[in-house]
């Protein structure tokens, strides 16, 4: 089966042709290649066309099949597209076939993820957190064309003879890059560890915003703390983690709020394992503000891909507030009966759930009580038995009031 969209408005350098490959129940797939289409616009491509094909297994050399790629060859030459942007992850054979095959650069939602992260990291930690993982997704990939790193090495005994092969000089490049670059993430890792340590002398209530990619954590920071940081309307605008003070009138003190980065349907393993440091503002928080993107068609497909990194990266145990937000973009029949309930997340585990829109205000004062409400749990800002800015306690789990 095949599905095409073509636009016609865009720049020869950038053109390229969306392909997703329908595997059965085991893999993931996406039929209307939207998000694809997101991340190909976020790392600054421009889709002229999509194609989406059936397949019981992955063909081992060009993964859709000789006939499949013929007609993908077919829409390059059509559209004038200067790549191939690939739905799911292939191997590095797979990769240089297609490439060979079509004629144009080919490259997987895991490239083009690192690409993105590339291009937005701005703290000295983001960046070398992404090159750690570009690095390690390269070092499978080798095609002769990291030669400049070769700048980078130094010392006697380090250069091969004339016989090496260039690939084995390629390769051991960049492994002695990725033990630089590890050292030094390691080093900033254990300066955030004091940090963090600092903090929790402090006694401060934390609190970390998370949820999948573009569902609004960062307006929702902004409008919470009254900051400035980076907010767009785009896939992972947000890398680089970022902690201000936020004051509860109803607690009387203030709570430690940070915004970190979002998650996504096949985020690549070695990229989690690279933002291990940023994650574990996640993994250290006292409670998580899961924000979900209430007007997302997959939104349920978006909650289960959050809580599978969440327990990945060792956070699943912590509580959880849910945030359904973009409540502004919904229509009247849409809108939940009451703006806070609660909800049974996983079987067993009850959350509570406030409804509101980050970029006009509303509900963000339910939130700001509902935070307060986790802290008094907290043994060092638990309020005296009776006090009536917590009365009454939130109820237990109500029927649902939102579709």
């Amino acid at each position: 089966m095949a599905e095409r969209r073509v636009s016609a408005d865009a720049s020869l350098n950038n053109r390229v042709v969306l392909v997703g490959v329908d595997l059965g129940p085991d893999w993931a797939f996406d039929p209307s290649l939207d998000e694809l289409e997101q991340l190909a616009s976020s790392a600054g491509d421009q889709a002229v066309a999509r194609i989406t094909a059936k397949r019981r297994a992955p063909d081992p050399a060009l993964f859709v099949g000789s006939g499949k790629a013929d007609e993908i060859k077919v829409l390059v030459a059509e559209h004038v597209a200067h790549g191939v942007l690939f739905d799911q992850a292939l191997s590095p054979a797979q990769q240089r076939n297609l490439e060979r095959h079509l004629g144009v650069s080919v490259a997987d939602r895991t490239a083009l993820i690192l690409e993105i992260f590339a291009q937005r990291a701005q703290s000295h930690e983001g960046k070398l957190q992404v090159e750690l993982a570009r690095l390690q997704y390269i070092a499978t990939r080798l095609v002769r064309r990291w030669t400049h790193l070769e700048r980078q090495r130094g010392g006697i005994g380090n250069r091969g003879g004339p016989g090496e092969a260039q690939i084995e000089l390629d390769r051991r490049m960049i492994g002695e890059r990725i033990k630089s670059v590890s050292a030094r993430l390691d080093k900033v890792k254990r300066q955030r560890g004091t940090q963090r340590r600092s903090r929790e002398r402090s006694g401060a209530f934390r609190v970390a915003l998370v949820g999948y990619t573009n569902a609004g954590k960062s307006t929702l920071f902004n409008a919470l703390v009254k900051a400035k940081a980076y907010a767009a309307d785009q896939l992972f605008a947000t890398l680089d983690t970022t902690t201000r003070s936020l004051w509860l009138d109803s607690l009387g003190r203030s709570v430690s709020l940070s915004d970190t980065v979002g998650f996504i349907r096949d985020l690549p393993h070695k990229l989690v394992e690279a933002f291990e440091a940023t994650l574990q503002e996640s993994a250290d928080a006292d409670v998580l503000l899961h924000v979900v993107d209430a007007a997302s068609p997959q939104l349920h497909e978006q909650l289960a891909e959050v809580q599978r990194v969440l327990r990945e990266i060792g956070a699943d145990h912590i509580p959880q507030i849910l945030v359904y937000n973009k409540m502004d973009l919904l229509e009247p029949t849409r809108q939940p009966r009451q703006p806070v309930d609660q909800v049974e997340r996983e079987p067993g585990v009850v959350s509570p759930r406030v409804f509101l829109s980050a970029a006009t205000g509303v509900g963000l004062n339910d939130l700001r009580l509902e935070i307060a409400r986790a802290a008094q749990q907290a043994p060092s800002l638990r309020p005296p038995l009776g006090d009536p800015r917590f009365d009454p306690p939130v109820a237990a789990l109500t029927p649902p009031s939102w579709p």
